[in-house]
């Protein structure tokens, strides 16, 4: 098949807003394809190319001015294959010969496929074609459960992985997929809550724990194996010796742990997110101590546990890592769950969260089996745009512009904007983090200079928000506007899919 089908497909989806429609059209190209067009054409259609990042960026490919061919020859394997090679391109010289091969590429493609490849491995290929989306596509066009699909997905880490087994075997094959003690797995994440009250009425036999301020971490041990990864299934496990050898120090010979990790102060308390995170990073190494507080038991000596209910697998926890065990209380009364939260609140964290103790753990899901309380309303939302600021601030960018998720797929949505909450250390990393993803003004020039007054930028980057709560207003295209929002912290663990989505945004008008 010709990437200009690709490109045709991806143009049909961007056009409607219908999810129905999209998942049609996206099945229709997928039960043409050849077996081995299937890991590369998914991989495409849902903006993430199989390499990775080529080590191409912005200025490089629009930067390439190859004249474009009047008909689509290349196909989808092909163009696969290039970026293979270009991807592995190393050593002296490097940047230029990844350039020579793009130009060759781009030669050889018709001016849609250009754009598209722009786009693509920009990544703001945002045409509405999300795991979601994509998902539901592979089911109908292989005839499979939408379910297994997720399923083999979150077990493998790779929805090309999941849509190539559901190409070749089926049904059958998605059931082989089981969880690989050294292959992170989607984390289970909580929903945000009403109140504590309506938590406990609607969820019955619970679990309440603390909700730390912390890094999500998933750690996998095989006898002296020992490895550890982020919520975005980053492998940090040299950056984080004492972690290691706690782990290891467990009386089990294989196990999975989910839990947080933070440092703390002299006096117990949690210090700020961002010292937590700077041991994540390629110089996290140093006298910062970690400490881990695990919730969850996915796998304990060769038992999978993710499909028992959440009290079997706290009961497998307690035998193997009691000590590091998050703080909490088992079926606790109304008065008790409150004391939690209190307490929790009083050591310095975020609140608590509640958990069915009949849920099982439904990797990569936001469900309302988990959820969490919170004293204040907090949004990660994604950073569209920043203004240059005056007086004192004049030089830096400023007023941040804010965009919840489009949760089918389109580009994110503004709710708002604020300068309040940046120290003058934030807004020093903020002016040079946002200008190195500035977006040009007109395609040809730079768009981070000060006399742009706006700068527009790739939403790549998580901030997380605190607000008063959100009010009606017709000033922005999702309808809702934020109420005295200040920044909070920048989320660097956190992707853009990892974004409340503008329905949880709405969802606080009647908060």
């Amino acid at each position: 098949m010709l990437l200009a089908d690709v490109v045709s497909a991806s143009m049909a989806v961007a056009s409607t807003r219908s999810r129905l429609a999209k998942v049609a059209v996206l099945a229709g190209l997928l039960s043409q394809l050849t077996e081995t067009e299937v890991a590369p054409a998914v991989a495409f259609l849902a903006g993430l190319p199989r390499q990775g990042k080529v080590g191409a960026g912005w200025r490089t490919l629009f930067g390439i001015a190859a004249a474009a061919v009047a008909s689509p020859t290349l196909s989808i394997v092909e163009v696969d294959n290039v970026l293979t090679v270009i991807a592995g391109i190393e050593g002296k010289g490097a940047a230029q010969r990844r350039t020579e091969s793009l130009e060759a590429l781009m030669s050889r493609a018709t001016a849609p496929e250009q754009d598209f490849l722009r786009r693509l491995l920009t990544g703001e290929l945002r045409q509405g074609a999300l795991e979601g989306v994509m998902i539901d596509a592979v089911a109908a066009a292989f005839a499979v459960p939408a379910e297994a699909v997720r399923r083999a997905f979150l077990l493998s880490g790779q929805l090309t992985t999941a849509a190539v087994a559901a190409a070749s075997g089926g049904a059958a094959a998605l059931a082989e997929f089981r969880l690989v003690v050294g292959r992170p797995v989607r984390p289970m994440l909580a929903t945000p809550a009403e109140s504590l009250d309506s938590a406990l009425a609607e969820l019955g036999r619970v679990t309440v724990e603390y909700k730390l301020d912390g890094a999500r971490i998933q750690v996998h041990r095989m006898g002296a194996d020992v490895r550890v990864y982020t919520r975005t299934l980053r492998e940090i496990t040299a950056a984080v010796p004492e972690l290691v050898g706690q782990v290891r120090g467990l009386a089990c010979e294989s196990v999975v742990l989910d839990g947080e990790t933070l440092a703390l102060t002299d006096d117990g308390r949690p210090r700020p997110f961002q010292e937590t995170m700077s041991r994540f990073g390629a110089r996290g190494v140093g006298q910062l101590l970690l400490r881990p507080y695990f919730f969850d038991c996915l796998h304990l000596d060769g038992q999978d546990l993710l499909d028992l209910p959440l009290e079997q697998r706290i009961a497998a926890l307690d035998r193997v890592a009691g000590r590091f065990r998050i703080p909490g209380v088992m079926e606790p009364g109304h008065e008790e769950a409150m004391e939690v939260a209190l307490a929790a609140a009083a050591a310095g964290h975020e609140g608590v969260v509640i958990k069915s103790l009949e849920s099982s753990y439904a990797a990569g899901r936001r469900g309302r089996s988990w959820q969490k309380v919170k004293p204040v309303h907090t949004l990660d939302l994604i950073v569209l745009a920043a203004e240059w600021g005056h007086g004192r601030r004049r030089g830096l960018l400023s007023n941040l512009h804010l965009g919840a998720r489009d949760p089918d797929g389109g580009p994110a949505i503004m709710v708002g904007k604020t300068f309040k909450g940046l120290t003058d250390e934030l807004l020093r990393w903020q002016t040079a983090a946002l200008a190195d993803i500035a977006l040009p003004v007109d395609g040809t020039t730079e768009g981070c200079s000060p006399e742009t007054g706006v700068v527009r930028v790739r939403p790549e980057l998580v901030v997380e928000i605190e607000l008063d709560g959100v009010q009606v207003s017709p000033r922005y295209p999702g309808g809702v506007a934020l109420r005295f929002a200040r920044v909070l912290r920048y989320r660097p663990d956190k992707e853009v899919n990892d974004a409340d989505t503008i329905d949880q945004v709405r969802a606080l008008l009647s908060g």
